[in-house]
């Protein structure tokens, strides 16, 4: 935990160096900035709430934190959720709570990568938040309806920052290029378009590693002019620094699923031991595990949501480096499960059929009549209760009139799944014979 103050000094990252320190040099991310948009309006208005800043790495997340405090003026205490812990949030709060009682203002809390907390530290802020100690702010690159407790989020907003677009990095660069006292100023450098194209290839949005590539490039060039040379061993020498937030993450979590997907075990341990060793936080990890055991293993074997779930809340409680044992077990019983996708495939069947028709009235007779004018107008008429007729079923139609018969769930042959294709075409069949035993007689073949 730290008071934020600007950092300077010969051997102080260009990127630190040249975080801005009013909002005029602060580029892109006009959505939240432009006229009319909620800072600019919370900024006006004078007033000042909670807030999570959720966005890619290098989107300005703490630069706008920071900026804030300094703006109302207000005492800032900067936490990583990386390395602190429940004493040092407790330590942090005692010090805000008497600080409102000795100058009557609250004390901004900066936690960087919230999502790291887990639920009972985030629960230690709420009573603070509530009673206006403190005003929470949280950064994070994760989406916070998964990661932020209910209750924290419900007082708090959220602020969703885009990877920032071309023009704002060219205006990053030109400035870092002619800042004399910050940036390189004093070097009278210049970069050509070859080059200056290839940084904003490159960038993925982010102005951090578009800063500290600059800086790489600058030290390597020979002459006043940046070239497509030097940029390029620039890009390459923060590589494995940044690519966990590159193409590099997508293409290892694309490897772990893919290997997943094909029941080659020892491929998915390789591929997850890759993304943890890279620094790819485990519980996003332990998310993409869920999605898979839903959407590839699915009811082939129906435990492996429980054991992806079982497995997320272990690393939860247990953290690193002892959770990761846990997701290396689930990544073992996912490789080795049976695969089916059949209701990803059913789910995306029916999602489409209600975006395709999205007002199909429920039938009357299962509509619940919950006041007498409903049981009037046939609400519930004609409703049969299955727990009343032999082995728990009847024949009554309970789709749209207009979509009866459609049939979205499609069961394969692997794993659990022949047990409910069993069952599926047992009630079927059973529903069919009850039909035909309740079709009216013919009287004329009587």
């Amino acid at each position: 935990m730290k008071k934020i103050a600007p950092q300077e000094g010969q051997h102080t990252p260009l990127a630190e160096r040249m975080r801005p320190r009013s909002f005029d040099r602060f580029y892109g991310q006009e959505h939240l900035l432009g006229k009319g948009k909620i800072l600019s309006e919370l900024i006006e208005s004078g007033r000042l709430v909670s807030i999570i800043f959720w966005g890619p790495p290098g989107s300005g997340k703490t630069t706008l934190g920071m900026m804030l405090a300094r703006h109302f003026d207000l005492t800032c205490l900067f936490f990583s959720a990386v390395l602190s812990g429940i004493k040092e949030i407790k330590e942090v709060m005692a010090q805000a709570e008497q600080h409102k009682k000795l100058y009557g203002r609250p004390t901004i809390i900066f936690i960087d990568e919230i999502h790291r907390f887990n639920k009972a530290q985030q629960s230690a802020f709420l009573p603070y938040v509530e009673r206006g100690e403190v005003i929470l702010f949280g950064s994070t690159t994760e989406n916070p309806s998964f990661e932020v407790i209910a209750p924290l989020l419900s007082r708090t907003k959220v602020l969703v920052l885009k990877p920032l677009d071309e023009a704002a990095l060219r205006k990053i660069i030109a400035d870092a290029l002619s800042d004399e006292i910050n940036g390189l100023g004093k070097l009278k450098l210049s970069i050509n378009e070859e080059a200056l194209k290839l940084f904003l290839d490159q960038s993925n949005g982010d102005a951090r590693r578009v800063l500290n590539a600059l800086e790489i490039a600058a030290s390597l060039t020979r002459s006043q002019e940046i070239t497509a040379a030097e940029v390029e061993e620039a890009l390459q020498k923060r590589m494995l620094l940044y690519d966990k937030a590159g193409e590099e993450h997508f293409n290892l979590i694309s490897a772990l699923h893919k290997s997943l997907r094909n029941s080659d075990v020892d491929a998915s341990l390789y591929w997850l031991a890759r993304m943890l060793y890279s620094g790819e936080d485990p519980l996003y990890i332990a998310r993409r595990l869920v999605r898979f055991a839903s959407e590839d293993v699915g009811l082939a074997d129906p435990q492996a949501l429980a054991v992806a779930l079982r497995a997320r809340e272990a690393y939860d409680f247990l953290g690193s480096p002892e959770g990761e044992l846990a997701l290396a077990e689930a990544v073992v019983y996912l490789a080795s499960a049976p695969k089916s996708n059949r209701i990803y495939v059913a789910f995306g069947q029916a999602m489409k059929e209600v975006e395709e028709s999205p007002y199909e009235p429920v039938p009357l007779h299962i509509r619940n009549p919950v006041t007498p004018l409903m049981k009037e107008i046939g609400y519930g008429q004609n409703y049969q209760y299955a727990h009343d007729h032999p082995l728990s079923t009847t024949d009554m139609e309970t789709f749209p009139e207009r979509l009866k018969g459609r049939q979205y769930y499609q069961p394969g042959n692997l794993g659990f799944e022949k047990e409910i294709k069993k069952r599926i075409e047992w009630w079927e069949a059973l529903k069919e014979k009850i039909r035909q035993k309740n079709q009216p007689k013919d009287s004329s073949t009587e």
